[in-house]
């Protein structure tokens, strides 16, 4: 019997990235020590340390979710494949799985004075994500796999969303340098933005 999806199994592998790299998250969020922990207020107040780390936990896993949804969603805009069609769908897979990275830098420096330089990274991984998207879309186009019209007219509009995402994120790493913090805050909101667009998309 012949293939129906042409990228079944490559669909197989990236949904198995997508999982492990979610899973990957979830390490760095370490139990206080029991030896530090003489009362109930030592253990809130451990607890209390640990917030930088979900906080970076909770964004990571919304990004890598959206990600992982928009990536499902244009694979169902393709009837073909090509060698180029899997080398710059690869090259979103690694951006992907680098996010625990910068995830576990950023839950362990926001709220110190060195904060900086791990947003930066972080945010900065956002910029080459979008630049894996418009890698993705443009060999699309260019390959011709797009199944129909219909299915090129949404392609295109992922491409500038793509466009879009990278000027920001590159702004932001940017303006990181002196305000990390605020563009921390502002990196959770672009990406309730794109959750809102996401769920609306879907719908």
């Amino acid at each position: 019997m012949s293939e129906t999806n042409p990228n079944s199994r490559l669909e197989a592998f990236c949904d198995g990235v997508f999982a492990i790299a979610l899973t990957l998250l979830i390490i760095d969020i370490k139990i206080p020590s029991s030896e530090k922990i003489n009362t109930t207020n030592d253990l809130w107040i451990a607890l209390k340390y640990l917030l930088p780390s979900i906080f970076a936990f909770l964004l990571s896993f919304t990004i890598i979710l959206i990600t992982w949804v928009n990536h499902h969603g244009t694979l169902k805009l393709v009837n073909k494949s090509s060698s180029a069609f899997f080398f710059a769908n690869g090259f979103l897979l690694l951006t992907i799985v680098f996010i625990p990275f910068p995830t576990a830098l950023l839950g362990e420096y926001l709220l110190t004075d060195h904060s900086s330089p791990v947003v930066i990274l972080y945010v900065f991984t956002m910029a080459v994500q979008a630049i894996a998207w418009i890698l993705l879309t443009n060999v699309i186009f260019k390959d011709q796999l797009a199944k129909d019209e219909g299915s090129i007219l949404t392609i295109r509009e992922n491409r500038k969303y793509g466009i879009f995402a990278f000027i920001i994120y590159t702004l932001c790493g940017i303006i990181a340098i002196w305000f990390p913090l605020v563009i921390a805050i502002t990196t959770t909101i672009i990406w309730i933005f794109w959750l809102i667009l996401a769920i609306r998309f879907r719908n």
